[in-house]
């Protein structure tokens, strides 16, 4: 495999969709309240892909180097473990996307808040500093909280909370408490595709001693977990809808509950680990197109 595919492959271009929902529904909020900067949209669309980078990049080391990711694992083969990419190259990788990160990061911060708000900055830099920091975490260092069974409500704060509500103060400098409501949405359905992915790794994780979650709860308590996971994040968002209605275009992001209510029915027949693989991709986009409606029902600006 050649250098750039080798990197494509690590990088693992399918959860990037995923890794962008918060940053629209944040900016669709904000642009809703009459707020909107080109500028900061792409610099923080850039900003959190690259913090995905990094966290699939640390992952690929932190697996291969535990012997985490081997034969027994399901899902598509990781960079170290084939052996397209060495410990060495990806911990460089790591490295140069961290360096990357800050910079986007300060550009960004600059954007949004120029030299006028410093107290912001000193805040924001914080945020980004600790969100590098799970990123690499996850699954790297003897303390990986990925192993401790955290990882659920690292993914829920960083990718919900933080992405939605972070996103949403960047263009407004302010934030509306109903705006929580959206991002507890977002951070439950990503809760979800992590859940979807332990749960097909529940074997392989649990005979390798990474103890997420699932190892915890078991398969078919995993399963009830996650039909929580989806009723708890349709039931926040249709809130939202109600309150905060007032034309059709509003109510556009709940479409995407159709797909997930056929994930639901599906997951719900799955017996077998390795059948939960397809149903990744499948809430991924779901949540995205969530997303990409929301930012389509409650952008005042389009």
């Amino acid at each position: 495999m050649s250098g750039i595919r080798a990197w494509l492959s690590a990088a693992r271009l399918r959860t990037l969709p995923l890794s962008v929902s918060g940053i629209l529904v944040g900016t669709a909020m904000a642009n809703h309240q009459g707020y909107f900067n080109y500028v900061v949209l792409i610099l923080a669309l850039f900003t959190t892909i690259g913090f995905q980078i990094t966290s699939n990049f640390a992952n690929d080391y932190g697996d291969g180097v535990k012997g985490t990711d081997n034969e027994d694992r399901i899902g598509p083969a990781r960079a170290l473990q084939s052996g397209i990419l060495s410990r060495r190259q990806l911990k460089r990788g790591i490295y140069t996307s961290i360096l990357i990160n800050l910079v986007l990061v300060m550009s960004l911060l600059f954007a949004a808040f120029g030299t006028e708000h410093p107290a912001y900055i000193f805040v924001f830099v914080i945020l980004g500093a600790a969100s590098i920091w799970a990123a690499v975490r996850y699954t790297v260092g003897d303390g990986a909280y990925g192993y401790k069974g955290l990882g659920d409500l690292f993914v829920f704060i960083f990718f919900g909370l933080l992405a939605v509500l972070g996103s949403m103060f960047l263009y407004t400098r302010f934030l509306d408490y109903m705006a929580v409501l959206p991002a507890i949405t977002i951070g439950l359905l990503s809760v979800a595709v992590l859940n979807l992915n332990n749960l097909r790794d529940y074997h392989s994780d649990k005979k390798a001693n990474k103890i997420t979650l699932i190892v915890k709860l078991g398969l078919e308590h995993g399963k009830i977990y996650h039909y929580g996971l989806l009723i708890a994040s349709f039931i926040c968002l249709l809130c939202y809808v109600l309150t905060e209605f007032g034309s059709w275009k509003n109510a556009l992001c709940m479409i995407a509950y159709l797909p997930i209510l056929v994930h639901f029915r599906t997951v719900y027949t799955i017996k077998k680990a390795v059948l939960f693989d397809p149903e990744l991709k499948k809430l991924a986009l779901s949540t995205f197109l969530l997303a990409l409606l929301f930012y389509i029902g409650y952008n005042n600006f389009l």
